[in-house]
C-alpha cells in the first residue's frame, strides 16, 4: 500500500524538514507487522512528493498469533494491498515527529498552513463514495476519488469498496496526517489490534481541536472504536466537553464586556432590526441564523409568518441550551414548533444540514475567528451552503474611539481575532463576493459619526443571477 505526500510550497523541498526524513535518501523501517519504507518520488524548488509504502509481512502475522489457522483467508486477504489501521499505526511511527507538530530545523514552517496534496493507493471505503467526502470535505479538503472495478475483465460484476483518493487543501502538515490517521481506519472500520482505553485516549488526543464539532463525529467514534458504544460516548463526552470551556468563555464574554461597552447605544438591538429588514426584504422562507448564541435573533424571526424554517447553528452546547429555554421551544404549539430547529455545528466544517437555505446571517461572528478558521468559514458558508442571501455584520474599529472605557488600541471583545475597518471590511468582502459570485451591499448600524462612520458595519450579500 501506498501513500504519497506532495506539497508545491516554495521551496518545496522543505517537505523534507517537516517529515524529518532526508530526500537525498531512502530509508526503511521495521514495524510489528511488516516494513515501512520513505523515499522521494520527485525533489525540486516547486514540487516535492513524499511516498510512504508499507509491506505486510501476512504470514508473520499469523503465525504470531499462535495456534494452527484454520483457513487459508488468515493467509490470504486485502491487508497487504490496501491502507488499513496498519497504515495509520505507520504514519505514526515513521512520522510520529511530524505529526506532533514539531520541526527542530524550521520550527515556524510546522505552524504554516501549506498547499498539499495526500494520495492513497488503494483506500476501501464501507460507506462509499458520498461517506468518504462527508468525512474528508468538511475538513477542508477537495476531494478526487476513483472506484475501482470488482475484476477490469468482467465490468458486469460491478465495483468494489476500493478507492484511489486524492486530498488537496491548505492545511499543516500535522493536521493532514493526523487526519489521516484517524479517518483511514474508519473507512475501512475494521481495526487490527485491541480497542480499549488507550485507544479512547488516543482519538480524543488527535481528535482534538477538529473531531468534536464534526458532523460526522458519531459515526467516526463509533467506527474507530470498532463499535463499542460505551468508549465511543465516552470519546465524544470529552471531546465535546474540550471544547465548551472556550465555547461558554466567548458566550460570558460577550455578555459581560462587548454588551455591556456597546448597551448606551442599543446596538445589539439595532443590529436584530437591520438584519431582520434585510432578511425579510429578500423574500427568504428558509434562514439560517449562524452563531445563534442565547436567540435574540431567533426570536425576533419568529415573530416573522414569512419564515417557514428557521435553523440557529451555534459550537456552544450551553448557549444552546439557553437559546432553547429563552424561547419556550417546549412550551410551543406543534405547529410553531415545527418552524425552529436549533442545531450543535461548527461554522468552520462543511456541514450538509446547512445547504439550500435562501438567507443566512452570520451577525458579530467573523472577528472571532483567526485567519485559518476564516478562510474555512468563507467557503463553508459562501461555496458550500451557498444561500441566496448572506447578512453579515461587525464591528468597525475606527469607531472605537468613541468609547470612553475603552483603552487605546484595544478591542471590543477579549476573544476578537481582529476588527476591521470600514475600507477592510469593504476590501474582504468585495474580494469575497467576486470569487463566490455574490454582489453586495454596505450598510452602517447606528448612530454614524462623520469621521468614523457606523459602530457596526453590514454586508448584505446576494447570489449574482
Amino acid at each position: 500500500m501506498l501513500l504519497t505526500l506532495t506539497t508545491t510550497a516554495k521551496p518545496a523541498t522543505d517537505l523534507g524538514y517537516l517529515l524529518h526524513k532526508n530526500p537525498a535518501r531512502a530509508q526503511s523501517f521495521s514495524l510489528a507487522f511488516g516494513t515501512a519504507h520513505v523515499f522521494y518520488r520527485e525533489v525540486t524548488e516547486t514540487r516535492c512528493t513524499a511516498a510512504l509504502m508499507l509491506e505486510i509481512d501476512s504470514i508473520g502475522l499469523v503465525r504470531r498469533r499462535g495456534g494452527d489457522p484454520r483457513t487459508l483467508a488468515e493467509y490470504v486477504n486485502d491487508r497487504p494491498y490496501v491502507a488499513s489501521s496498519f497504515m495509520s499505526v505507520a504514519i505514526s511511527d515513521v512520522f510520529g515527529t511530524a505529526m506532533t507538530g514539531r520541526c527542530k530545523e524550521r520550527p515556524e514552517l510546522a505552524a504554516n498552513r501549506l498547499p498539499l496534496e495526500a494520495r492513497i493507493s488503494v483506500l476501501p471505503c464501507r460507506g462509499g463514495e458520498g461517506f468518504l467526502r462527508r468525512l474528508f470535505e468538511p475538513l477542508g479538503y477537495s476531494v478526487d476519488a476513483r472506484q475501482h472495478p470488482l475484476d477490469d475483465a468482467n465490468p458486469d460484476w460491478g465495483l468494489s469498496r476500493y478507492f484511489t483518493v486524492r486530498l488537496r487543501g491548505e492545511v499543516r502538515l500535522c493536521d493532514l496526517l493526523t487526519h489521516l490517521y484517524v479517518l483511514i481506519p474508519v473507512l475501512d472500520d475494521d481495526k487490527h489490534y485491541y480497542v480499549g482505553d488507550d485507544e479512547v485516549a488516543k482519538l480524543i488526543r488527535h481528535g482534538e481541536g477538529w473531531l468534536g464539532a464534526h458532523p460526522e463525529r458519531e459515526v467516526i467514534a463509533s467506527r474507530y472504536l470498532r463499535h463499542q458504544k460505551s468508549l465511543a460516548r465516552r470519546a465524544l463526552e470529552q471531546l465535546t466537553a474540550e471544547e465548551l470551556p472556550r465555547a461558554d468563555e466567548l458566550e460570558t464574554a460577550r455578555n459581560a464586556e462587548e454588551v455591556q461597552l456597546e448597551r448606551p447605544l442599543s446596538l445589539n438591538e439595532q443590529r436584530i432590526v437591520a438584519a431582520l429588514g434585510a432578511l425579510t426584504s429578500c423574500a427568504a422562507n428558509r434562514v439560517l441564523d449562524l452563531g445563534c448564541g442565547e436567540g435574540n435573533l431567533l426570536r425576533a424571526m419568529l415573530r416573522e409568518k414569512s419564515f417557514h424554517q428557521i435553523v440557529g447553528v451555534d459550537v456552544s452546547h450551553r448557549a444552546l441550551e439557553i437559546a432553547n429555554r429563552r424561547l419556550h421551544l417546549d412550551q410551543m404549539s406543534e405547529r410553531q414548533r415545527a418552524r425552529i430547529t436549533l442545531m450543535h455545528g461548527s461554522l468552520t466544517y462543511r456541514d450538509a444540514r446547512l445547504a439550500g437555505f435562501d438567507a443566512a446571517a452570520a451577525l458579530e461572528v467573523v472577528e472571532h475567528l483567526d485567519a485559518a478558521r476564516l478562510s474555512a468559514f468563507e467557503r463553508c458558508l459562501f461555496e458550500f451552503a451557498h444561500p441566496q442571501t448572506v447578512v453579515l455584520s461587525t464591528p468597525n474599529i475606527e469607531y472605537n474611539a468613541k468609547f470612553s472605557d475603552l483603552p487605546a488600541g484595544k478591542l471590543r471583545h477579549r476573544d476578537h481575532r481582529f476588527e476591521w475597518t470600514r475600507a477592510e471590511f469593504r476590501a474582504w468582502a468585495t474580494t469575497l463576493a467576486a470569487r463566490f459570485g455574490y454582489d453586495v451591499s454596505f450598510h452602517g448600524i447606528g448612530a454614524e459619526d462623520a469621521a468614523l462612520g457606523a459602530p457596526t458595519q453590514m454586508g448584505i450579500f446576494t447570489r449574482a443571477a
